[in-house]
């Protein structure tokens, strides 16, 4: 997400600053047909604001912050929102920002989820057994008052 940030248009790169998108595991989950959330289940996973460009802590780099989550962009009609959330996805998942890894027995992948956008893809379910762990480590909290911190500091 970092390489598709820098090759946005300077128009667009001022454009996202500022911005937050509403991210939503109902929103992405009720792409795919899945609707069956019950009340618990909305609470447990409230709908979080993200800035939609994000300065890496570590490197300095800024990166586009969005995936299938982002549901919209807040404080901007609702289909607006969508078509710009939608085209910096396209624009992101181009080949030239895309890995996609080839699995072997005993692989492990990381990644940086504040500057990575993951997909897990269709696989024959009868042929390959699939065993994965997630395991988060962080000393910071994400939040848009941070991001705006950042911005406003430098």
């Amino acid at each position: 997400m970092r390489a598709a940030y820098d090759a946005l248009p300077a128009e667009k790169k001022l454009l996202l600053e500022g911005l937050v998108a509403e991210h939503s595991i109902y929103h992405s989950r009720s792409l795919h047909g899945f609707t069956q959330f019950n009340e618990d289940v909305l609470r447990e996973f409230p709908p979080v604001p993200q800035v939609m460009m994000r300065t890496h802590p570590g490197s300095g780099r800024k990166t586009v912050y969005i995936a299938s989550h982002a549901s919209h962009v807040i404080g901007w009609p609702t289909e607006k929102g969508r078509a710009l959330i939608e085209e910096l996805v396209d624009f992101a998942t181009q080949p030239q920002f895309v890995y996609r890894h080839h699995w072997h027995v005993a692989d492990l992948v990381m990644w940086d989820d504040r500057c990575t956008m993951h997909r897990g893809r269709p696989y024959d379910e009868a042929k390959y057994r699939r065993v994965l762990h997630r395991t988060t480590v962080s000393n910071e909290i994400n939040s848009v008052e941070r991001e705006r911190g950042a911005r406003s500091a430098a």
